[in-house]
């Protein structure tokens, strides 16, 4: 029996980068952006607010860049504060290794299942569809899915009853698939 299951956003992650007016290691994306012209040349930031003091931080998206280097679409959306831009742009790992910061994604996920455990059946085969790259571990995966304990799934894959072709240890942001044997 096959299954699929999705791994979907909720909200936007928290942002794990120090703020300048507190020692808060946390920010939350605004979803606004701040748009400056110098002459021909354009800067872009993302704002982000300090979840302990409110302070307001720029994460930098584009820096000196001549307008007719953007797209139009893009600069209406960045104009307009288009909500899933910002989700985008914190994901884009150019834009997080310029400035410094990582995603947690405690709490800003779920798990779409089609609703029933599947633990009636011999053998179970689920795809696992990311939405997003959240870095999720497959054994939490398994466990909310099938509403098991994540002992009991880490038994159940030294048994090799659950095998797939990934490793199922670590972290994991992409799609997979793995079997249930019972």
């Amino acid at each position: 029996m096959l299954k699929n299951w999705a791994v979907v956003p909720t909200c936007l992650p928290i942002i794990k980068r120090r703020c300048h007016g507190c020692a808060s290691q946390r920010l939350r994306a605004s979803g606004k952006f701040r748009v400056n012209a110098n002459h021909k040349l354009i800067d872009v930031w993302l704002l982000a607010l300090c979840t302990a003091c409110g302070e307001t931080a720029k994460l930098t998206v584009l820096e000196r860049v001549t307008v007719r280097a953007i797209r139009p679409e893009l600069l209406d959306r960045l104009h307009d504060n288009h909500p899933g831009l910002t989700g985008e742009l914190l994901q884009d790992p150019a834009v997080q290794r310029r400035n410094r910061f990582a995603l947690d994604w405690t709490n800003a996920w779920r798990l779409d299942t089609d609703g029933s455990d599947h633990l009636d059946c011999d053998v179970v085969e689920v795809a696992v569809r990311f939405a997003a790259p959240i870095p999720v571990r497959p054994t939490r995966l398994i466990a909310d899915g099938f509403g098991l304990s994540r002992a009991e799934v880490d038994r159940l894959i030294t048994e090799g009853m659950v095998v797939s072709a990934v490793r199922l240890s670590g972290r994991i942001s992409g799609d997979f698939a793995f079997t249930l044997k019972r």
